[in-house]
């Protein structure tokens, strides 16, 4: 079940810091607990629910890291080539069947065991072969001198060591991760549940994509970023369509989805007018930790349960949803669903515009990078600020991110960007 403390902030005061509010996050979500098991190829972008810990080492034996010759270091010259008879030959998935025997080269490729003993290998490329005279014409190898001991051998448990934490609970998997399970022998991982999510937009303006379009009418395009952002995410989501400005009907609706969902989001109907009415519906079925941050583009943004489902409230104008999606509602989620903190981490970068900010809020400029003359690296600003400017988004590369005791942008300040990619 969701866990949310009961204590809230009044409401009509100070707006709340981005920080301050995140730091209350942090506090206030814990994740849903159930846990299956699903086939790796099933596991992509799945949570971890338990430390993978390895079985075995991984490579399980020395091997030889290039096609070659393997031989006792100790055999060799110390002062020029040696020559060496090449008495077996072991291929990757083959053992040599015996004790290796000093005074002999065993013929060995990429990932074949060692064979006891031997401790360095030789690229064939450095070598040359031949026959020796009064071996029973075997074959020889003229091994060049110079070569450092333990070359070209892979150590057993050089990638992974058994018994160490090869991926820690809470991490959503990677492709690499699924490798990594897989050469451990595993066919497949305990992960969380996925989040079950359900989203629905606010408002009498807003028409279903493919309908006509009255006089007045806008597309609904939060809904449908919403859904793609949570649905990259992991979750499991469910589109409960557009909802007229009608309190009953937002309360009725908020009620039934809260009885099989852990999150519910919304966007619009979360500033304070008279067809505003997603805050009273969400206090009619439980409750809103705070509605209010510092924050542009966003400044109505709500936290809070119905019955036991976390409820998160975005603003209507659709950069605005974006935005505090990835900065808000996304480290709500992970949280949600058992996920390690992601922090995005931000570039310092050249300011290539000048901007002037209100202070005590924290601000999210639309912007791209470029390469300066100099070779630094600059943020640009999109042309335009407004919230309603969903080609920013599409023409942007990611957010330059304002700390709150900024005043004013000077082109040639230090600022954050964050790359879109930093939120995948």
């Amino acid at each position: 079940m969701v866990q949310l403390d009961n204590d809230c902030f009044a409401f009509g005061g100070p707006m709340m810091a981005v920080g301050p509010a995140l730091a209350l996050l942090a506090g206030r979500v814990g994740p849903v607990t159930a846990t299956e098991a699903v086939p790796l190829a099933g596991a992509l972008g799945r949570v971890l629910a338990a430390d993978l810990v390895a079985p075995f080492n991984v490579p399980p034996h020395d091997n030889a890291a290039v096609d070659g010759y393997a031989v006792f270091f100790d055999d060799l010259a110390a002062d020029g080539p040696t020559v060496l008879p090449v008495t077996a030959r072991v291929a990757a998935g083959q053992w040599l069947g015996r004790p290796a025997l000093p005074g002999e080269a065993v013929r060995i490729f990429t990932g074949a065991p060692m064979p006891a003993g031997m401790d360095t290998v030789f690229m064939q490329e450095d070598c040359r072969t031949g026959s020796a005279a009064g071996t029973d014409g075997g074959a020889t190898v003229i091994l060049p001198a110079g070569i450092r001991r333990g070359v070209n051998r892979r150590l057993a448990g050089e990638d992974v060591r058994e018994g160490s934490v090869v991926l820690a609970a809470g991490r959503r998997l990677r492709p690499e991760d699924i490798a990594l399970a897989a050469s451990l022998g595993h066919a497949e991982l305990t992960v969380r549940c996925r989040l079950r999510v359900a989203v629905f937009s606010t408002g009498d303006e807003l028409r279903q994509p493919g309908r006509e379009l009255a006089p007045g009418a806008v597309y609904d395009a939060n809904r449908f970023a919403l859904i793609a952002l949570l649905t990259r995410l992991g979750c499991a989501v469910t589109d409960l369509g557009i909802l007229p400005d009608r309190l009953e009907t937002i309360r009725d609706a908020l009620a039934e989805a809260a009885g099989g969902h852990d999150a519910l989001i919304t966007s619009g109907g979360m500033s304070a007018g008279e067809e505003d009415h997603v805050k009273p519906a969400v206090e009619a079925n439980g409750r809103l930790d705070f509605w209010r941050l510092a924050i542009k583009p966003g400044r109505p943004v709500a936290l809070g349960r119905v019955r036991d489902a976390v409820f998160v409230g975005l603003p209507g104008n659709p950069v605005a949803v974006v935005v505090t999606f990835l900065r808000i509602a996304q480290p709500i989620l992970l949280r949600l669903m058992g996920a390690a903190a992601e922090t995005p981490r931000p570039i310092p970068v050249r300011a290539a515009f000048g901007h002037k900010k209100k202070p005590g809020r924290r601000e999210f400029l639309r912007g791209s990078l470029t390469r300066a003359a100099d070779g630094t690296l600059e943020a640009t600003k999109y042309p335009r600020d407004g919230a309603g400017v969903l080609s920013s988004l599409v023409e942007s590369e990611g957010l330059i991110e304002l700390p709150e005791d900024l005043a004013r942008v000077e082109a040639g300040m230090t600022v954050d960007f964050l790359p879109f990619k930093e939120f995948l």
